[in-house]
């Protein structure tokens, strides 16, 4: 959900950012997206097309900002980190909303329709200043 929904938001500001995700394990790997996921999205006008894929550690030399949605996640991929620096590129997404009562993005897979519409709330949310700082990062 927070790459299409942070995919859209940089295209809207007209900044050509590579946005991926993966998930930490690999139990869903070639899986598409959960359908309560995708219905969540195309109510709110977002694309959803997915393929489950599991996080990498080499992956951090290709990418500079690798963003966890709870603190469990946030441990694992710091773990996984080969240096101090590429810990340092690991944040939680929630970090960039300043009004949010929580530092996780509320996991809804075992919840109704409901919870997923509060994730998708969460992460639009987050979205403008995670894109304020990619902004921040950016080489003209």
């Amino acid at each position: 959900m927070a790459e299409h929904i942070l995919r859209r938001r940089l295209q809207d500001e007209a900044l050509d950012v590579e946005v991926d995700s993966s998930g930490i394990h690999g139990w869903h790997t070639g899986k598409p997206a959960d359908q309560r996921t995708v219905a969540a999205l195309r109510r709110a006008g977002y694309t959803s097309a997915h393929s489950a894929r599991q996080f990498r550690a080499l992956w951090f030399d290709r990418y500079d900002l690798i963003i966890a949605l709870d603190g469990g996640h946030l441990r694992d991929l710091r773990s996984m980190a080969p240096t101090d620096a590429d810990r340092a590129k690991v944040r939680l997404l929630r970090e960039f909303d300043p009004a949010a009562d929580s530092p996780d993005v509320d996991d809804p897979y075992y919840g109704d329709r409901a919870g997923f519409e509060r994730t998708r709330v969460e992460i639009e949310a987050a979205a403008p200043g995670l894109i304020a700082e990619i902004k921040a990062h950016l080489t003209p």
